[in-house]
């Protein structure tokens, strides 16, 4: 995630704001004109104020609401799905000197999901198990088979348009998705409940933490993609976008490559628009 473009900010959730005063403006914890999505993250765009919209100036004729997922029947459950086989699959293939080979469990991917029972539960059993698959998929190339608990090509990445910066701290690629930017880093957590204005470094030091980002990040900006049809190369555009558009034909084409594998393994196809 490290090469995300500045649009990406467009789409970054606001899930609290810098004064108790915006705070108090909603129970959601938004700032004036943004709407509260029905994951209870803020932001402007129709993912936050279309279809569920909790508060705020929801659009679409949308009404202000508290959904719950509705699965449908048949399938496994994520943690049936991410079993010990096909997690170790993935982290096995790790070199035995990688910093996160030891860092990244299933146990510990298992407590984040905890937080984030939205996660694989929307749609039928063939759209749960492509979500969980295109997830790993895009865990599996950020971070090399779960070798790499920090980008190797650090930097400070602070951009202050909507958040303050620790001069001493750098908000480069940590975590399986690799969160970058301080306007990652602050709200996510919030949410999460970890300090990262301060200490962005928790994600690389707790490995719970590390997984909560990465379900941090789909939630708000994947989860709608896939399960409304979009495609995997949907989910392409918004993790790295940068990727897209032949920029960087062969990472699009191990994303893809991964994703069609897992679900071969979860025994899915893996849908039509693979590619972006």
């Amino acid at each position: 995630m490290s090469s995300l473009p500045p649009i990406i900010a467009t789409i970054v959730v606001v899930v609290a704001c810098l004064s108790s005063a915006l705070v108090a403006a909603q129970n959601c914890g938004c700032a004036p004109g943004f709407c509260c999505s029905k994951f209870g993250y803020c932001g402007t765009t129709d993912a936050y104020c279309g279809k569920d919209c909790r508060q705020g100036p929801c659009t679409s004729g949308s009404t202000p609401s508290t959904p719950t997922p509705t699965p449908s029947g048949g399938g496994g459950s994520v943690s049936s799905l991410v079993t010990d086989s096909f997690f170790n699959g993935i982290v096995n293939q790790a070199g035995s000197g990688c910093a996160g080979k030891n860092f990244y469990t299933r146990s510990a991917f298992l407590s984040a999901l905890n937080s984030y029972p939205q996660f694989g539960t929307v749609g039928s059993s063939d759209d749960r198990k492509r979500e969980v698959a295109a997830m790993f998929a895009h865990y599996t190339h950020e971070t090399g088979h779960f070798c790499y608990k920090e980008e190797i090509a650090k930097s400070t990445y602070c951009n202050t348009t909507q958040f303050p910066c620790n001069p001493s701290k750098q908000y480069y690629g940590r975590g399986p998705v690799q969160i970058t930017w301080n306007y990652n880093y602050i709200p996510a957590g919030r949410s999460i409940g970890f300090d990262g204005l301060n200490s962005p470094e928790t994600v690389a030091n707790d490995a719970v933490v590390a997984f909560k980002t990465g379900f941090w990040f789909w939630m708000n900006n994947v989860h709608s993609r896939i399960t409304s049809g979009q495609g995997f190369g949907s989910t392409i555009q918004a993790i790295n976008g940068m990727e897209c558009g032949g920029r960087n034909t062969a990472a699009v084409n191990a994303r893809v490559s991964y994703y069609t594998q897992y679900c071969q393994q979860f025994g899915v196809s893996p849908g039509s628009n693979l590619s972006c």
